[in-house]
């Protein structure tokens, strides 16, 4: 038999604090009056917490305006000095590395080729990229958040790969949180790209103020990071999300993983790639990209035409299974053929409930460009800090 208890004083007091920065940061610069009403929580309660963020400068206070009756009342909105994050992204051939304030804004990015890095060879550069940044972008380090990576493939809760990314062969079982955080001498959050992607795009992009939405990171594979009423869905092992291997042509082209039909097949970047006759994408630059692009004529039609049911089949699937309000099209797929992309997957399937007024576009494309998993990294310890965390208000009884 389950139960589950209540939690205690602090740990309210906790998610009560991220409640009301999420308040703030989804709905803009609001009083305190105002964020009593949104969060169900008392005055005197906002008060305290109000009083407490704005004297650790996470929130700052507006100029006082009039009310129709009473005093002048005060606006607070998030202040994006308030605190910084450094995120990382590790791929084949480039490490990259930028420092964002509360905001989301960039303030410093570094970039630095590599070839196919072992962990021996990689942990000491992101390190180094982690500290060049601090150097470039001076500011007070007691402000520093923590560090945050995306990688692809697989990790466990303590950072650990749990399944060694294809494009990073070598890294099976390599706890990088703590090898990184044991250089960088801050807290370091690893996630794969597809849900670091999403958490980017919830705080800072078209998913900002939504509940529940799918993001589909389409890459040299195929991720999706969800979040369902509120939650970041991870499943059961941390690995909800690989949906590059759903069979959405049944008897399909054989994957690497063993079955026929798999959406990594017909949608991945490497597929349409192969259709454009882009050998090596990491060499070019998104300009020349672009151009490839725009004069492929029938090799870009040939591509769009067999990935585009897939991506319906995939799409109603997420539609039926999770009801999100939206799915968000991103990842490192250039700009240019991710549009093209979603144009051409209209119409899609026709949903469960045709007649039901949507204010919402079922797709969307990211906000955040091919910067999204490093975005997305920076993301991770703001998300952490700020984000409500409504598992701690259920804890089960053992």
């Amino acid at each position: 038999m389950k139960a589950i208890s209540g939690t205690n004083l602090e740990q309210a007091k906790s998610h009560n604090r991220r409640v009301v920065i999420e308040a703030i940061r989804t709905n803009g610069p609001l009083s305190r009056a105002a964020l009593a009403r949104l969060t169900a929580l008392s005055t005197q309660t906002v008060s305290n917490i109000v009083e407490e963020l704005e004297g650790s400068k996470l929130l700052k206070a507006g100029t006082p305006q009039k009310a129709a009756r009473g005093q002048p009342i005060t606006p607070y909105s998030i202040n994006p000095n308030g605190a910084y994050s450094v995120g990382l992204e590790l791929e084949r051939h480039h490490a990259v590395g930028v420092i964002t304030d509360l905001s989301g804004s960039v303030r410093a990015r570094i970039e630095r080729a590599v070839d196919r890095p072992t962990p021996t060879e990689a942990i000491p550069i992101l390190a180094g990229i982690a500290a060049d940044l601090q150097t470039t972008f001076r500011f007070d380090r007691s402000r520093l958040l923590g560090v945050g990576i995306a990688m692809p493939g697989r990790y466990a809760s303590e950072g650990v790969t749990s399944l060694s990314p294809v494009t990073l062969p070598g890294w099976q079982n390599f706890p990088v949180a703590s090898e990184l955080q044991r250089l960088v001498g801050v807290p370091v959050l690893i996630e794969n790209d597809a849900t670091a992607a999403a958490i980017g795009e919830r705080l800072y992009g078209v998913a900002r103020g939504l509940n529940s939405f799918v993001y589909l990171f389409l890459g040299g594979g195929i991720g999706a990071g969800m979040f369902l009423d509120g939650h970041l869905y991870k499943g059961s092992r941390n690995n909800a999300g690989e949906i590059g291997h759903m069979i959405a042509v049944p008897n399909g082209k054989l994957c690497p993983c063993g079955k026929r039909g798999c959406l990594d097949r017909y949608v991945s970047l490497g597929m349409a790639y192969k259709h454009l006759g882009i050998g090596d994408p990491d060499s070019c630059s998104l300009e020349e990209l672009d151009a490839v692009i725009d004069h492929a004529g029938t090799s870009l039609d040939v591509w769009l035409d067999a990935a585009v049911e897939p991506m319906r089949q995939t799409i109603d699937f997420l539609e039926l299974a999770f009801d999100p309000q939206t799915v968000v099209l991103g990842g490192s797929m250039p700009p240019s053929l991710l549009q093209r992309l979603a144009l051409r997957l209209e119409p899609l399937h026709v949903p469960v409930n045709p007649t039901t007024e949507r204010v919402i576009p079922r797709i969307m494309v990211g906000a955040t460009g091919r910067d999204t998993a490093i975005l997305g990294a920076a993301a991770l310890p703001i998300f952490s800090e700020t984000n409500p965390q409504f598992d701690v208000l259920q804890i089960p009884l053992s």
